[in-house]
C-alpha cells in the first residue's frame, strides 16, 4: 500500500485504548508493545507479501526473516509465530507451498522461534508471511523516537533490494547478484540486535517498504531534530546503480519519493540514481541504529567483528534544520 494511504483510511476512527499499551496505533512504529508485568512486555507484529524470488524455499526464508525483523528492531527477542498463507491451489502444485513453509520453518528454527499455528486461504495470488510475538523488558523497548542530538546512525545492511528484485523480475539480473541479494534478504537481524542491546542505543527501526529516507522521516516527525546523511558512506549493493540507470526502479520508489521528498534536502551534486536508491523500498532490510556518538565506533567494530561486514556509520542527529533530512 502506498505510504499515507492507510493513515487516510483510518483517519477519524476511534480505537480501543489500554494503559498497558506501550507502543500502539498512536505511534508510527515497527510493532505493537503491551506491558504484561513490570519485567515483561510482549511485542506483536505481522507481515506477508507476494514472492520476490523464484525459489519457493528461499521465498519462505525471506518472508520469515522480514517478519521477525520488526521484533529485533524494537529491542526484543521473537518467541512464537503463526503462518499466514494465501495459495492458488488450483493453479500451483501443493509441493510449492510445502517448500515455502519449510523455508519459513528453517528460518524460525534459526531464530529460536516456535510455530504455534496459522491461517490459510485460497487466493489467486500467492502470499506468505508470519504473525510474530516477542518478549522485551518494558524499560528496554526501542522505538523510532527518542533521538538525541549528536547520535550516530548505523545501517547494518546495504540498500538496493527493491531495484535488484525489479531486475530479477525483468530477467536482467546476473546470477551472482541474485544469489547475493537472496542471501542478504534471508539473513536475520538477530545478531545485530543482540549486539546493539549492549550499547546506549536511543532509537532503532528496520529499513523496509518505505525505503531508508521514508523510515528516517518517521523518526524525526514531531521531533526537534533533523538528520544529516553522508551519501558516500551509505552501503549499496553491487550493480544497483547500473540497474537503476536502466530504468529498473520499482513503483514503490516513486511513491516513497512523492510522499517524503518535501522532508529531504539533497546536495545539488547528488545524482538522481543514488536518490532513487535512498527511496528504494527494501525487503528484509537492515537495522538503522541510533547510538550515542561516543560508542558508535565501538558498536560498529563489534558488528563487523561478528560478520556484519557492510555495516556503516551513515550520518548523525542534528538540531538544524529541524524536521529535515540533509543528504550531503
Amino acid at each position: 500500500m502506498p505510504p499515507g494511504d492507510l493513515d487516510r483510511a483510518l483517519c477519524g476512527i476511534e480505537f480501543p485504548t489500554d494503559p498497558n499499551v506501550l507502543v500502539g496505533l498512536d505511534h508510527a512504529d515497527d510493532a505493537g508493545v503491551y506491558k504484561v508485568t513490570d519485567d515483561l512486555a510482549i511485542i506483536q507484529t505481522v507481515d506477508f507479501f507476494t514472492p520476490i524470488v523464484d525459489d519457493p524455499y528461499w521465498f519462505g526464508q525471506i518472508a520469515a526473516a522480514n517478519a521477525l525483523s520488526d521484533v529485533y528492531a524494537m529491542g526484543g527477542v521473537p518467541k512464537t509465530a503463526m503462518n499466514l498463507v494465501a495459495f492458488p491451489i488450483k493453479e500451483m502444485d501443493i509441493s510449492i507451498l510445502r517448500q515455502i513453509i519449510q523455508g519459513g520453518l528453517d528460518k524460525m528454527k534459526e531464530a529460536g522461534v516456535v510455530l504455534v499455528g496459522g491461517h490459510s486461504v485460497e487466493d489467486k495470488e500467492l502470499k506468505y508471511g508470519l504473525s510474530v510475538t516477542g518478549f522485551v523488558h518494558p524499560d528496554r523497548v526501542l522505538t523510532k523516537k527518542n533521538l538525541k542530538q549528536g547520535d550516530q546512525l548505523i545501517l547494518t545492511k546495504p540498500l538496493g533490494t527493491g531495484i535488484i528484485n525489479t531486475a530479477i523480475k525483468g530477467g536482467l539480473a546476473s546470477a551472482e547478484i541474485i544469489e547475493t541479494v537472496t542471501r542478504l534478504m534471508a539473513t536475520l537481524n538477530r545478531d545485530a540486535a543482540a549486539i546493539m542491546n549492549n550499547y546506549p542505543v536511543h532509537a532503532c527501526t528496520d529499513i523496509t517498504g518505505f525505503g531508508l529516507l521514508g523510515h528516517i522521516a518517521e523518526m524525526i516527525i514531531d521531533s526537534p531534530f533533523g538528520i544529516r546523511l553522508m551519501g558516500d558512506k551509505i552501503p549499496v549493493l553491487p550493480q544497483t546503480l547500473d540497474y537503476a540507470g536502466m530504468g529498473l526502479v520499482p513503483a514503490g520508489t516513486y511513491n516513497n519519493r512523492e510522499f517524503r521528498e518535501c522532508m529531504v534536502n539533497f546536495d545539488p551534486t547528488m545524482g538522481r540514481l543514488l536518490q532513487d536508491v535512498l527511496f528504494d523500498p527494501q525487503t528484509s532490510g537492515g537495522l538503522l541504529i541510533c547510538v550515542d556518538r561516543d560508542r558508535a565506533d565501538d558498536l560498529l567494530a563489534e558488528l563487523k567483528k561478528n560478520g556484519i561486514n557492510e555495516a556503516a556509520i551513515i550520518g548523525d542527529v542534528v538540531s538544524e534544520p529541524e524536521g529535515k533530512i540533509v543528504v550531503e
